[in-house]
């Protein structure tokens, strides 16, 4: 086992309850705090994209680099990839012109192309199996794709002009259902919970993708026209006070 690893522990949370809690609203976090900069802030998706994506890569150095699990900087690295991921989403989509579902397919193939690769160098893409910098770097790889997935397919289903048109509250009901199709899954199969947990973090990020929509968009748009800043401000509170004051247990890995 890489000597950066504790013995038995590894440097990602177990998956409970609360980790999937945590993981939705600092999914809806990233998109609230990705507009603010980019359209409030009138930054743009080029610059906002740049902002933090130097940002994403200090908090993924500190994390890869750190010899044991923390769990403030671990859900830090989770949000930064998640405002990375919805301005590098909508630069795509947008401004390059590449369009909603181009962007979501191109993504979902980065995506998949990814974890085989992950699977085909380390033999599992299992959180149970990070145990070198190797298997942590092909791990937020992931994240980072699918993050940026998520924002492109909450986009693709919601928007009426260019997409499926289900709305922001339509979408996330989609979102919410497949996820609860996975828990279901999860319990009474035995189908891969490797499998699952991949299927079911990448479909908390389009979950969140829109309902930090629905939060800040103009209510002509389907959305409750808040204000990106406060709703931005709430949901890192509600991610602070989950982090200080719920268990944060790393999970066990085996060499």
């Amino acid at each position: 086992m890489n000597q950066h690893v504790e013995a038995g522990l590894g440097k990602v949370p177990e998956v409970t309850l609360w980790f999937w809690i945590i993981k939705i609203a600092a999914t809806t976090l990233g998109e609230t705090a990705g507009d603010a900069v980019t359209m409030s802030m009138n930054l743009g998706y080029l610059r906002g994209t740049a902002i933090f994506t130097l940002v994403f890569i200090a908090a993924v150095a500190a994390q890869i680099t750190a010899r044991k699990f923390h769990p403030f900087l671990y859900w830090f690295v989770i949000v930064a990839t998640t405002t990375v991921g919805t301005t590098l989403a909508d630069l795509f989509d947008r401004s390059l012109g590449i369009g909603y579902l181009g962007g979501t397919t191109i993504l979902f193939v980065l995506l998949m192309a990814t974890l085989g690769l992950w699977h085909r160098s380390l033999g599992s893409v299992s959180i149970n199996a990070i145990t070198s910098r190797k298997a942590e770097m092909f791990y937020w790889a992931t994240i980072m794709f699918s993050q940026t997935l998520g924002t492109a397919l909450g986009d693709w289903m919601a928007d009426s002009k260019t997409g499926l048109g289900l709305g922001y509250e339509g979408g996330a009901l989609v979102f919410a259902a497949g996820l609860a199709l996975v828990a279901a899954t999860y319990f009474w199969t035995n189908v891969s919970h490797t499998l699952l947990f991949w299927a079911a973090f990448i479909l908390t990020r389009p979950l969140g993708a829109t309902l930090g929509d629905f939060l800040d968009k103009p209510q002509t748009s389907g959305g409750l026209a808040l204000s990106r800043y406060v709703a931005s401000a709430v949901l890192a509170f509600v991610i602070v006070a989950c982090v200080a004051f719920v268990p944060q247990r790393p999970a066990r890995v085996s060499a």
